[in-house]
């Protein structure tokens, strides 16, 4: 899970930092609200934990302009040391989706990132790796804003591969989805990751599809 931590206080950063990365979080950080609203807007995270009293932008403002400008809503938890019912009201009219008062328990905050992580991924209507987005609500493919056109075959393997990545998914699993215990044959398969690289890796400067050989294949962030 990758957290986005925008957070003006060394020692609480500090703290955060020793016990959520012993959990396996992957962390990024900002201390002031100018570039937290960047990598928020720029970077993909599962939640961001976002202190109210900020440098350059203070969260209010941060987590307002994270609402009108963001296409993807990802939860937010707003730390301040302010704990009165009009504040916390503020925070989640500004869009926050959590409130957390200091000092907190690294184990609570790591409770409701949990929870909002989870209610995130029921929600969640789209499949994002690097520049490569799903809608599946409408099983819209774009990759750097550009819609691309698949079959639903394709849609069906480009599915599987992103909801796994950066794993591989083995060429049986893809066959046993898509055609149960009677799959057509190899060349079948091999037909529409033939597609699937014409559209998806093509016309864009990095590949994205790897093939695994003798197992399968699985999608790579394009490099940067």
């Amino acid at each position: 899970m990758r957290l986005l931590i925008i957070e003006d206080n060394q020692a609480i950063v500090e703290n955060m930092t020793d016990f959520l990365e012993s959990k396996g979080y992957i962390l990024d950080f900002s201390m002031d609200g100018i570039g937290g609203l960047h990598l928020a807007l720029t970077k993909n995270y599962d939640v961001i934990v976002l202190d109210l009293m900020l440098p350059g932008m203070d969260g209010i403002t941060l987590c307002q302009k994270l609402r009108r400008e963001a296409d993807k809503q990802v939860p937010v938890i707003m730390l301040t040391a302010r704990d009165t019912l009009d504040d916390k009201l503020l925070g989640f009219e500004s869009g926050a989706d959590d409130y957390l008062v200091k000092p907190f328990a690294l184990k609570e905050l790591e409770a409701r990132i949990k929870v909002l992580a989870k209610r995130q991924v029921s929600a969640n209507k789209v499949l994002s790796v690097g520049d490569l987005r799903m809608d599946l609500g409408a099983f819209e493919v774009s990759r750097q804003g550009k819609k691309i056109d698949l079959n639903n075959t394709c849609i069906s393997i480009l599915k599987l591969l992103m909801e796994a990545a950066p794993n591989v998914v083995s060429r049986q699993d893809l066959e046993n989805h898509l055609w149960g215990d009677m799959p057509p044959g190899s060349d079948v398969l091999r037909s529409h990751m033939y597609t699937l690289r014409k559209r998806i890796d093509k016309p864009f400067e990095h590949a994205m599809i790897e093939t695994v050989h003798g197992i399968g294949f699985r999608l790579k962030e394009a490099l940067s």
